[in-house]
């Protein structure tokens, strides 16, 4: 049998990148201190929403490991964690959540709108559902230009109620196409619990309606996403048709970074801090014979390390010109726009 450790230290990497991510960002929107210890000044950094995927690592870190540099993925609003796993720059995400020109969006798109095409990150999305049939559209180019690349998609628990979900499905279904449908299921559509206002047994059942094979998995133990997702993938890419893969997390934090979500009950969000995916996958490595709690502890202080160093550049970082507000825009010929 094949040691798990290596593999979990990569997954443990991935989502301690994530969590250090989140944790400067949310104190940059906030003003103060993060969690590392490194002052993001008394006044916000971060302008706007920023919605934050805190306690959800798992699920990006244990789907995106299977993913190569030419595979599309879409995301959500909530898509910081989708973004680094692909393998894009925190320095320039941390930027564009600034509003300073080298971001990945020039400053001008803010977290909900980071894309990286080099790495086949084909962008965040602050429409719900709306990454569904752009992903759909991916993945049938790719089938049309006979790559062997395919699309992951991910999505949360409230966007299978609205209307792109069920056409997504049903057009890979019929085409076959080369995507991976990915509900992060973390329990809350923004500030209303999913379970009351979501009819039947959810994503995986509504897949199968369709006929797409679904897996429920536990989304907070990243060795099980993992070994799923690689499954799914593997078919997939042996043109299988399209899977979907039902991820149970949590969303520790309120929907968005100033949102003390108040409206949750305290014992629910106890007993989900007690699951914490990356405490867990610790506690499993150590846990396996010949590991040591130094392989880990490197992997938190290069993850604060790099985001410091991030934040730093980011605060420092020049402006947009008043010029590029003129710049990716449509214009109609009129002249309008000066």
């Amino acid at each position: 049998m094949e040691d798990p450790a290596p593999a979990l230290a990569a997954l443990y990497r991935t989502m301690v990148r994530i969590r250090a991510f989140e944790n400067a960002a949310e104190a940059a929107s906030q003003g103060g201190v993060s969690a590392f210890g490194t002052t993001a000044g008394t006044a916000a950094k971060v302008r706007g929403p920023l919605h934050l995927s805190t306690g959800q690592e798992a699920v990006a870190a244990g789907v995106c490991a299977h993913l190569r540099r030419d595979d599309y993925l879409t995301s959500t609003h909530r898509g910081h964690g989708h973004t680094l796993a692909k393998g894009a720059d925190p320095l320039r995400m941390m930027c564009e959540l600034f509003g300073k020109a080298p971001g990945y969006n020039g400053g001008k798109g803010g977290s909900m709108h980071i894309a990286d095409f080099s790495v086949g990150m084909l962008g965040a999305n602050g429409v719900v559902a709306a990454g569904l049939p752009i992903a759909v559209g991916a993945a049938h180019a790719q089938k049309l230009q006979g790559r062997e690349a395919i699309t992951a998609c991910f999505f949360g628990d409230g966007a299978i109620n609205r209307g792109p979900f069920l056409e997504a499905l049903n057009w890979a279904q019929v085409y076959r196409l080369p995507v991976l449908f990915v509900c992060e299921d973390n329990r809350w559509s923004a500030t209303t619990a999913s379970g009351p206002v979501t009819a039947g047994d959810g994503a995986a059942a509504r897949a199968g309606s369709v006929g797409i094979e679904a897996v429920q998995v536990d989304g907070n133990d990243v060795l099980a996403v993992h070994e799923e997702a690689g499954r799914l993938v593997r078919e997939v890419r042996g043109g299988d048709g399209p899977r979907l893969l039902h991820a149970l997390t949590y969303r520790i934090k309120g929907h968005v970074s100033v949102d003390p979500a108040a409206y949750r009950d305290p014992a629910e969000v106890q007993a989900a801090l007690e699951r914490d995916p990356i405490v867990s996958a610790r506690r499993r490595y150590l846990a396996l014979a010949g590991t040591h709690a130094a392989t880990l502890d490197a992997c938190d202080r290069e993850a604060a390390q790099e985001v410091a160093a991030a934040l730093a550049a980011a605060d420092a970082a020049p402006w947009p010109q008043p010029a590029a507000a003129y710049q990716d825009v449509q214009d109609t010929g009129a002249g309008q726009w000066r």
